[in-house]
């Protein structure tokens, strides 16, 4: 496989897929006022497509190791590109949110593949460079989706969005054309394990989104019978031993924290600008575009880096940065708009570098044929914490709302600062318990020459 092409042509696709997400989030208010409905009820239109996003992206990931990747593609990306152009001429709120969900279960193929397929066919030397490139197009997406979003819906409706989308229709034949041909592995697929995964993950979403204690009683009593379902099942949906593996159960954690901190973010600065600075929503885009585009210049540079210096040293130098901006944003966040603009530039590259890092660390550590389950469990795991803090920031604003705005956005930034400390925290117990395990094995070496 010619990584130097497929490459940037998968970071392409996945940046329309990231992007659907944040371009819709600009064009809600008109999409409720035109279909006259309320905001809960619009509020779907985003939260259905993270929710499918999430979880079929660790379906085609655990389905990597029973089927060919060319053909998963082609599955993911039809549905995605057929749902898309339906998209063109919906009209009414059912068939929109049913276009919405049918382009996530097509959309999440570029994220549940992207990193098996950089496991599997990119040269070690060169892997960093390729997962920091995925990475790079997702931070760059949700930077340029606001802008681009408002600029289709201003001049061309917000049904003008799912052209960008139906683009998918016109790579597809050529990175069909240049993956590799695999064969398919005899195996058998856990329906059972598959359909009990997507009810843990929904129901708890929806329970957190919807502050329902039926749909908590409903999550509980999921995992506890999906926990039996593992003890007895053979070839389960998800790998049981990856949960008796300490470093990836850190990296997971860690991977959950990072997605917090981002799309909390992400969502916290356009509701600042326009709270506190009564920004528009095209000048709340432009703030946030530099720091993604620094991102995507400096891609090359830190996958090279990555590859040189190692993934710790970058996990570490990028949750310390990470830090550092949300604690200025919690002390300073009201004195200008830029200080805002200035940490975006800071916050969005160390992000990519620090996911980037993340995801090779845990292909590292897999054994070759975990390595769809395990990196699709990672991103489910990841997605989920992106959508829980969206929705837990969300309230804890509410709860804040007799405050002045800039004490209550102050209170949300501390959190998110807390929450880094604890993530750091998670990533030095990893490399020290790595250290650990090094050390041992060379000892055991030693006395066995």
């Amino acid at each position: 496989m010619n990584d130097k092409v497929v490459m940037p042509l998968w970071t392409f696709c996945l940046f329309i897929v990231v992007m659907n997400t944040t371009m819709f989030n600009v064009s809600l208010p008109t999409i409720i006022q035109d279909l006259q409905i309320s905001a809960d009820l619009g509020s779907w239109i985003i939260s259905s497509y993270s929710i499918g996003y999430a979880l079929s992206t660790v379906i085609y990931s655990r389905l990597s190791d029973l089927v060919p990747i060319r053909r998963l593609l082609t599955i993911g990306l039809t549905t995605l590109g057929v749902a898309s152009v339906c998209g063109l001429f919906a009209h009414s709120f059912s068939i929109l949110l049913i276009t919405r969900i049918l382009q996530s279960a097509g959309a999440g193929v570029m994220a549940g593949l992207g990193l098996v397929l950089a496991s599997r066919y990119v040269p070690v030397e060169r892997r960093g460079a390729a997962i920091a490139m995925i990475s790079a197009g997702s931070a760059m997406a949700f930077g340029l989706g606001p802008i681009i979003g408002g600029l289709i819906s201003q001049y061309f409706g917000w049904n003008g969005l799912f052209g960008i989308t139906c683009l998918v229709l016109i790579v597809l034949p050529v990175l069909l054309h240049l993956l590799p041909k695999e064969q398919p592995q005899p195996a058998a697929f856990d329906v059972t394990g598959a359909a009990l995964t997507v009810l843990n993950a929904g129901s708890l979403l929806l329970a957190v989104t919807s502050q329902s204690y039926l749909w908590l009683a409903a999550s509980v009593v999921s995992l506890l019978i999906h926990a039996r379902h593992l003890a007895k099942a053979e070839n389960s949906f998800i790998n049981p031993q990856l949960l008796r593996m300490p470093g990836y159960l850190k990296l997971t954690a860690v991977g959950f924290c990072i997605l917090v901190l981002n799309l909390g973010n992400l969502f916290l600065m356009p509701l600042a600008l326009a709270g506190l600075f009564h920004e528009s929503a095209l000048s709340i885009g432009l703030f946030i575009a530099p720091g993604a585009i620094l991102s995507a210049i400096l891609t090359r540079y830190v996958g090279h880096w990555i590859d040189r210096y190692g993934n710790l040293r970058f996990l570490i130098i990028g949750h310390g940065v990470l830090a550092a901006v949300l604690a200025v944003f919690a002390m300073n966040l009201s004195v200008s708009p830029f200080i805002l603009l200035a940490g975006y530039l800071c916050f969005s590259p160390s992000f990519s570098a620090t996911m980037a890092s993340l995801n090779n660390e845990a292909s590292g550590i897999l054994p070759r044929s975990w390595i769809g389950s395990g990196m699709g469990l990672l991103q489910l795991i990841q997605f989920f914490g992106g959508s829980v803090s969206v929705a837990a920031l969300g309230l804890l604003l509410h709860a804040k709302r007799n405050l002045e705005p800039a004490a209550a956005y102050k209170h949300v930034y501390i959190l998110l600062f807390v929450v880094s400390l604890c993530s750091l925290s998670l990533v030095l117990w990893y490399r020290y318990s790595r250290l650990r395990e090094l050390k041992r094995n060379n000892s055991g070496s030693v006395s066995e020459a």
